[in-house]
């Protein structure tokens, strides 16, 4: 009862912040003052000037798609030069050399595409000054970057007879200045007053109760938690993520990176409803991505407290109920306990952050299928910074083109035609995600470097690398562990993966985009299909899990649920 009452503080605060974080994500984008312009104004404008940026001048869909791909590209470019050269830069006390070509190219494409797939040990692998200028200036230009492509995208949905989608530098330069920058500076002040560290000191050797040595290392971890969580990001600072006590050392830290990786993804589709003119548009959309996330968090968390069913069987460790006496402990922090652990897998994978605070190959089998569906159905539960909410409205397309051929008549939404195009653009961008995944776990399941790198053999291997392909597609970067990320194979597979799944679908919503803002709006008619109410709800839930089914419903058969069936029967993996 206990861990369903924190799911439910969770979904309450999130439904009383989300509608405030939206209005202020809105009144930002209109380039309208809030309260944070006389403070910020100027390095707002500042920028702008530095960059020959004119705020009042707008791209057309193609300029915008191809400022977003030089932009990142860029941003590619420097990271890997950066960690080619960590050997010779200053702030590198420990002496870390330069990294693997390979997988600092890996670790770069991981980074830009706000994917954050950690293939190496941070604490062994980067110096304090990589830490700053690659990771954590990444973590805040690729949530910006994600949350640009999402406001060109409302901004083709509702505004009328327009030719232009926005102005891609100044969207990148308004969400760094006034949301990302601010509110991860407020998260990492809260951080560090719960116990996160943040210094630049000598990693320390300390003798423990053992006797033993054991070097600690030290680094600075709130300013990179921070913007980790707020931008969805995931990659830490330190191998363990956020079951490290530097990085997550209490349940209410806990709570708070919870709700910080909720709160953007869960604002913007107020944003939505507000450029709309439509709130009841906003919250609709918001109970769709509501009632999925519940549902996820009440399975994970009935399945790992209810445990390992083979301890019922030898009467092991068993409560009067048949059930694991404290339910699956395996790969989890005792401070945050199984609910604690799988409601923050639930939303890590929900929200397309990729922090973890266990270790998701130690789940139970059906409790491991919960944040694999969760990435594999699109990352649209939530989903990343901008990237939740272009890919949820490209469900919403599919789902009133369906309802289109419900009532026989061209498909409407907010007042604009669908047609051949938007749908084509829209399958594009919800099947990149199962391409990739399924082909690239089909590769490796096949050949011999894909099958070397897994840990486990059976059902949970085949879960193992499904799951590392969607975590790479689906931009997510949490692991499921037990699998040799750093071998060359998945390094090269991975990093396509990621480009691929992270650019193909801009590139599609921006289409998008482009092609419903320069349509013009048609009243309502008596066959328009509703699309703020619940029934738009329930067919939007519909069509999300019925697309996911069909396509990943083989492939989990395979893996988790055949993992869950001969565990019963007393076969482990």
């Amino acid at each position: 009862m206990r861990s369903f009452l924190e799911v439910l503080l969770l979904a309450a605060l999130i439904i009383i912040i989300s509608p405030m974080l939206g209005g202020y994500i809105y009144l930002v984008h209109r380039g309208e003052k809030v309260f944070l312009t006389p403070v910020l104004g100027w390095l707002e404008r500042l920028i702008y000037r530095l960059g020959g940026i004119s705020p009042q001048k707008e791209m057309r869909w193609g300029t915008y798609a191809g400022a977003v791909l030089v932009f990142n590209l860029t941003g590619l470019v420097v990271f890997y030069l950066v960690e080619r050269l960590q050997g010779v830069l200053p702030l590198n006390p420990q002496h870390l050399p330069a990294m693997h070509p390979l997988l600092a190219l890996n670790t770069a494409v991981s980074f830009v595409t706000n994917t954050n797939w950690q293939a190496y040990s941070p604490e062994q692998t980067m110096s304090y000054l990589t830490e700053m200028l690659a990771p954590t200036v990444q973590n805040f230009l690729s949530a910006a970057s994600g949350l640009a492509v999402a406001i060109a995208l409302i901004r083709g949905l509702t505004r009328r007879e327009a030719g232009t989608v926005g102005n891609f530098w100044v969207d990148l330069v308004r969400s760094v200045v006034y949301i990302l920058l601010p509110f991860s500076l407020a998260l990492a002040v809260l951080l560090v007053s719960q116990g996160v560290i943040q210094n630049f000191s000598p990693y320390l050797t300390v003798h423990t109760l053992e006797g033993v040595r054991q070097t600690l290392a030290m680094g600075p971890a709130a300013s990179q938690e921070a913007i980790k969580e707020f931008g969805t990001n995931g990659g830490g600072i330190f191998n363990a993520n956020s079951a490290h006590p530097f990085e997550n050392p209490t349940p209410l830290t806990n709570f708070i990176e919870m709700l910080a990786m909720l709160a953007i993804p869960a604002a913007l589709v107020h944003t939505f409803g507000r450029m709309a003119r439509n709130t009841r548009q906003g919250w609709a959309v918001f109970f769709a991505m509501l009632i999925l996330f519940l549902a996820g968090a009440a399975g994970a968390i009935t399945a790992e407290q209810a445990g390992n069913p083979l301890f019922t069987r030898l009467g092991v460790n068993q409560t009067a109920s048949g059930l694991q006496a404290g339910g699956n402990m395996e790969g989890k922090e005792v401070r945050f306990g199984p609910a604690g652990s799988a409601l923050f897998a639930e939303t890590t994978s929900a929200a397309a952050c990729g922090a973890v605070d266990s270790m998701h190959d130690s789940f139970t089998p059906l409790g491991g299928m919960v944040p694999l569906l969760n990435i594999a159905l699109g990352e649209v539960i939530f989903g990343g910074v901008g990237a939740g909410l272009y890919g949820m409205l490209t469900f919403v397309l599919l789902a009133v083109f369906i309802a289109g051929l419900m009532v026989g008549r061209t498909p409407e939404y907010l007042g604009k035609k669908v047609e051949s195009r938007e749908i084509k653009m829209a399958m594009l961008a919800v099947l990149v995600m199962p391409v990739l995944i399924l082909t690239l776990t089909a590769l490796a399941v096949v050949c011999g470097p894909g099958l070397a790198g897994i840990a486990n053999k059976g059902p949970h291997g085949l879960s193992e690398i499904m799951y590392a392909y969607a975590s790479a597609a689906g931009n997510n970067g949490s692991a499921f562990e037990g699998l040799n990320a750093a071998a060359p194979f998945y390094l090269i597979t991975t990093a396509l993966a990621m480009l691929l799944g992270r650019f193909l679908p801009i590139i599609a919503v921006l289409a998008i985009a482009g092609s419903m803002v320069e349509k013009v709006p048609v009243p309502p008619g008596p066959g328009t299909f509703p699309t703020d109410g619940p029934l738009f709800v329930g067919l939007l839930v519909g069509v999300i899990l019925i697309v996911g089914a069909l396509t990943f419903f083989p492939a989990l058969v395979l893996g988790p649920v055949a993992e869950h069936l001969l565990m019963t029967g007393g076969k482990l993996f």
